[in-house]
């Protein structure tokens, strides 16, 4: 049982559902708390329409999102401000609860966590995957 990650900051449409396919992907998790996007194919409903194309599930868990604040730590180069404000955030009830639901769909299938950064190191998914204590792969599209 692993947990797959990937980001779709330097990448197209086209191959992160390669990268996705390649990898056995059943279920996409979009861990952005907004998902939207200005990047075509890359927004909730492009992108799910996609990977439905392919036989990918699309799944959004808006609880397992960066809260603005994070985000704004992230946009001005403060990383482990963002680590600390995620941290608070995936403490909570709600995160727990998603985080306890994404554990038992990864025992079932092969899922993928979604988030835009490329550099999973500078990425929330990261320590989403890790909460979940399972390995962790991280895909490049």
């Amino acid at each position: 049982m692993t947990i797959f990650t990937i980001g779709y900051e330097e990448t197209t449409p086209a191959r992160l559902l390669a990268a996705l396919t390649g990898a056995g992907v059943k279920t996409l998790v979009d861990v952005r708390a907004l998902a939207n996007s200005r990047r075509p194919g890359f927004a909730k409903r492009a992108l799910s329409a996609s990977l439905e194309e392919v036989g990918i599930g699309y799944r959004h868990l808006r609880a397992l999102g960066t809260p603005a604040a994070g985000r704004q730590a992230v946009r001005e180069g403060r990383p482990d401000d963002m680590k600390r404000i995620f941290a608070t955030t995936l403490a909570g009830t709600e995160a727990q609860a998603a985080l306890a639901d994404l554990r038992d769909q990864a025992g079932r299938e092969a899922v993928c966590l979604l988030c835009l950064e490329a550099d999973h190191r500078r990425c929330h998914r990261t320590l989403v995957a890790e909460a979940l204590g399972l390995p962790v792969r991280h895909l490049v599209a």
